[in-house]
């Protein structure tokens, strides 16, 4: 059923208040905010109530919210958020110091959002089981170690240190600088396996001597690479939301810790904001929180999720005008990051 327009409006006001105090919503309130009386406000709430778009809690004359109250607010109510200029500046002042390093970029846009949003933030790191290898480089630390740096299409930089039973100098890192780069520039990640690595290591013949430790420290960077990194932020903001109660709370945290339905959960289309509200999350342990996700592309390709998790009566306006802008901005800067290697 299409509401009227009097109806969005009680039920906009209606979800705002909530947000804002956690107390059910009496009709004086909205009257005063939209201009009619009480009387009619309490009929209106009443046909919401029957409609299911929103709850009476106990025997209180208020109302609240329902699930389905904050999908149609979230669809058709919500006006498209935007950032200020100023809180733009701000959120680029809490990134630009971390962007040289997508691993420190991810962990400073969780700690913004968890900040920021007082909820519980994830952000995922960019997956590398698309990318490609740009480069391999090779830094001496000692003067038997040294550390392999590979660089992937993902924008990511994952670092190995070998140790060798010679001696290395500059001509012997110039040799497998060259080596690695002519074998392995632009093959895809997933095929640097150890069938591959012990393959390269027999056609190299009498360099395989040079090239045993370097290999083996190119396949743990490589694994590094196709892994994906859950990063966590302000778990501890899920406390204050009665709603939630403590044991709830324990459930959220059970279910942050299993990394690979997290994933699926954070599996949405790019491009958009995807709201979950309660039971649509088809978790049990999610079903009194609402999650918002979104996922950035890197180099045009979809990379890593950020998302935040938060009572249902969180302030969704704000969440999908951050998530929006960090997605995008992140993508931007590792990019700008991957174009610079």
């Amino acid at each position: 059923m299409e509401l009227t327009p009097r109806k969005e409006k009680i039920l906009s006001s209606i979800v705002v208040s909530f947000v804002k105090s956690g107390e059910p919503v009496g009709s004086k309130a909205i009257a005063e905010e939209i201009g009619v009386s009480s009387a009619t406000v309490r009929n209106e709430m009443a046909e919401l109530t029957e409609l299911g778009f929103l709850e009476q809690p106990h025997t209180s004359a208020g109302r609240v919210p329902s699930q389905r109250g904050y999908r149609e607010y979230v669809d058709r109510l919500l006006s498209p958020p935007e950032l200020s200029d100023e809180e733009e500046r701000y959120l680029d002042s809490l990134l630009l110091g971390s962007a040289a390093q997508p691993e420190l970029l991810i962990q400073a846009v969780s700690r913004a959002l968890s900040s920021l949003t007082r909820c519980c933030a994830v952000a995922t790191t960019p997956s590398g089981r698309s990318a490609s290898v740009r480069a391999v480089q090779f830094v001496q630390t000692s003067r038997r170690t040294a550390m392999l740096l590979l660089m992937s299409s993902a924008g990511t930089i994952k670092t190995r240190v070998f140790r060798c039973d010679f001696d290395l100098t500059t001509d012997i890192l110039r040799v497998l600088f060259r080596v690695f780069n002519e074998r392995v520039t632009g093959k895809k990640i997933v095929e640097l396996t150890p069938a591959f690595v012990q393959s390269m290591g027999v056609s190299l013949g009498e360099l395989s001597i040079l090239c045993a430790s370097p290999l083996m420290a190119l396949l743990e960077a490589a694994r590094d690479t196709t892994d994906t990194r859950f990063l966590l932020s302000g778990q501890t903001n899920l406390l204050f939301y009665p709603e939630l109660e403590l044991s709830g709370v324990r459930r959220i945290l059970d279910f942050l810790e299993r990394e690979q339905e997290l994933s699926r959960l954070l599996e949405q289309k790019p491009g958009k904001v995807t709201v979950l509200i309660g039971g649509e999350s088809h978790r049990a342990e999610l079903s009194r929180s609402s999650i918002a996700a979104s996922r950035y592309l890197v180099g045009g390709e979809d990379a890593g999720a950020l998302a935040v998790i938060g009572p249902v009566r969180m302030d969704y306006g704000k969440m999908i005008a951050l998530l929006s802008y960090l997605s995008r901005r992140v993508g931007e800067l590792l990019t700008l990051l991957l174009r610079e290697e």
